[in-house]
């Protein structure tokens, strides 16, 4: 258990290569992918959550010990230590993506856990966040991502310039959000593989990033609000790109 103590931190996680995922949700979502390696419950969470743990080797603990392992307020008394999926961007773009969503220099976990369950509910194929971005395997983000985690590639990729260039080169247009941006959503073609660049609502995208995308693109706004988070942003972009290429396969003969 010990072990697994660490990696509450970035750095244990990123050394072991193993998260915790706290929670029935996410620890059910683990266990589909087969990534789950230790799992820890209370007495009572292992009664209470008999039928997810059927046939699944626990290690009971006592309350105290459950405490140490959550980061929640009020532990449920329910942890897995899982492995890291092994996927990286050169393995995504092998598989030809359609969408893809990156967030640049996103530190804030429930935003980017929030973009994580939007992508995987708009049918991305990946997320990637870019340049100095929060660590998606933390608690906060992972219950953001409401177990969508588990269910879309994420990959974290430090060099958001050079990340760009990849998924250009690999063929998809890629389009940053930006207020001030020359082409309108309602205005651009999205029935084509697509990357989305989406920055923090604070300060938005960095410049050397927006000047490699394929087009600046803004969400047209008729009240009062002068700006978007970059979860509803990334809700409503990719919701269009999604409804765009729907439509495309759709009228294919």
């Amino acid at each position: 258990m010990a072990a697994a103590v660490k990696l509450h931190r970035h750095v244990g996680r990123r050394r072991a290569a193993r998260f915790l995922a706290e929670g029935p949700n996410l620890v059910e979502a683990a266990l589909r992918r087969g990534l789950v390696s230790e799992l820890f419950a209370t007495e009572a969470a292992a009664q209470r959550f008999a039928d997810l743990l059927s046939g699944v080797p626990v290690e009971l603990v006592t309350e105290r010990a459950a405490k140490v392992l959550s980061d929640t307020v009020t532990p449920v008394g329910l942890v897995a230590v899982c492995t890291m999926p092994d996927i990286d961007l050169d393995a995504v773009l092998a598989s030809e993506p359609t969408l893809v969503a990156v967030p640049v220099g996103i530190s804030e976990p429930g935003n980017a856990g929030t973009l994580i369950r939007v992508a995987d509910a708009m049918g991305a194929d990946a997320v990637v966040l870019a340049g100095p971005s929060v660590d998606p395997y933390n608690g906060k983000c992972l219950r953001a991502s409401a177990g969508s985690i588990f269910s879309v590639p994420v990959i974290s990729e430090p060099d958001a310039p050079a990340a760009v260039w990849q998924l250009s080169g690999a063929g998809l247009q890629v389009l940053a959000t930006v207020l001030d941006g020359e082409v309108s959503l309602d205005d651009a073609d999205l029935a084509v593989p697509t990357a989305w660049l989406f920055g923090p609502e604070a300060h938005g995208l960095p410049a050397e990033v927006t000047a490699l995308a394929s087009a600046r693109v803004h969400i047209p706004m008729v009240g009062g609000a002068e700006s978007l988070n970059v979860a509803s942003a990334g809700a409503i972009c990719l919701y269009q790109s999604a409804r765009a290429l729907r439509a495309g396969f759709s009228s294919r003969p």
